[in-house]
């Protein structure tokens, strides 16, 4: 449902990409939670509140959707796929939902669960 309030607002191919984006994020992070910030016109994805609990963002655009990682910068990326120039934060195009099986778009969820693993056991 609130996925809805963001995605509802775009398109039919872009909201159908919306969910598509949503339900390929929530078979990559088993258990994880589901936050709706409409302000910032994005869905968050973690295991308990705030930054130290996220893993990744779904932010909806016209044109696409993108996968924010958090920390993206610190996560390898060998197939390039992560973009922006934010010194913290990268983020993965989902144009097409062919980009969805793209194994590299897998990768990095894995390797940002990992990374929230890690600062977890801290």
């Amino acid at each position: 449902m609130g996925a809805a309030l963001i995605f509802d607002k775009y398109p039919a191919t872009i909201a159908a990409l919306g969910y598509a984006t949503q339900a390929f994020v929530l078979s990559q992070l088993p258990g994880a939670t589901e936050e709706v910030d409409i302000p910032a016109n994005l869905l968050g994805y973690g295991y308990g509140p705030g930054y130290k609990n996220m893993v990744c963002t779904i932010i909806a655009s016209k044109t696409m959707m993108k996968i924010g990682l958090y920390k993206g910068t610190e996560l390898p990326d060998p197939a390039g796929l992560l973009k922006g120039t934010g010194k913290v934060h990268k983020y993965i195009e989902i144009k097409m939902e062919v980009d969805l099986l793209n194994p590299a778009v897998a990768e990095l969820l894995a390797e940002g669960l990992k990374a929230y693993k890690a600062r977890a056991e801290k």
